[in-house]
């Protein structure tokens, strides 16, 4: 009975509860205002809204996104590339507020869809969307040695083509 003295029984209670209170504090606030980000579709098709300068014929482009948290990679490709292609994700980029922001160097002749050649010089490219509606978003993509900012509007495509693969395996 000696080793059961009020002073230590006193002592682990407060501890005990303390840690109680804190971790129930922790939780309830990661519950309230610690939320994930919301997933972006990994494909959309980017129409834009005007020609591109010095190209012959801009035609509608793919943009293929990879998401991890609130970090993206992402390539713009053809629509007519062929879909098992794999480029490498050229440009990279952050998702804020439901702001995506994507940067990085892309091949002139992917925009411009003409064939792509080993000496195609890269040009920097930003992509900014606000992904706030559902159907149609409109964005802005920013080439360098165009003065202009080029608006287009990307439609979220359905893949089929992934779950159809691997129902045959």
């Amino acid at each position: 009975m000696n080793h059961f003295n009020f002073k230590s029984l006193a002592f682990y209670g407060v501890a005990i509860s303390s840690v109680l209170v804190l971790f129930k504090t922790v939780t309830v606030y990661g519950e309230n205002n610690l939320k994930a980000p919301p997933l972006v579709s990994d494909r959309y098709r980017l129409t834009l809204a005007e020609n591109l300068p010095n190209c012959e014929k801009s035609d509608t482009l793919r943009l293929n996104i990879e998401q991890s948290g609130i970090y993206l990679n992402a390539s713009v490709l053809p629509t007519n590339a062929n879909a098992d292609l794999d480029e490498e994700h050229s440009l990279m980029g952050i998702l804020k507020n439901q702001q995506l922001n994507l940067s990085g160097k892309i091949n002139r002749s992917s925009l411009c869809n003409i064939p792509h050649s080993q000496k195609d010089p890269l040009n920097s490219v930003t992509i900014q969307m606000q992904l706030v509606e559902r159907g149609n978003i409109p964005g802005q993509l920013t080439l360098n040695g165009i003065p202009q900012t080029l608006k287009f509007t990307a439609v979220p495509e359905k893949v089929q083509e992934k779950s159809q693969k691997s129902n045959t395996h």
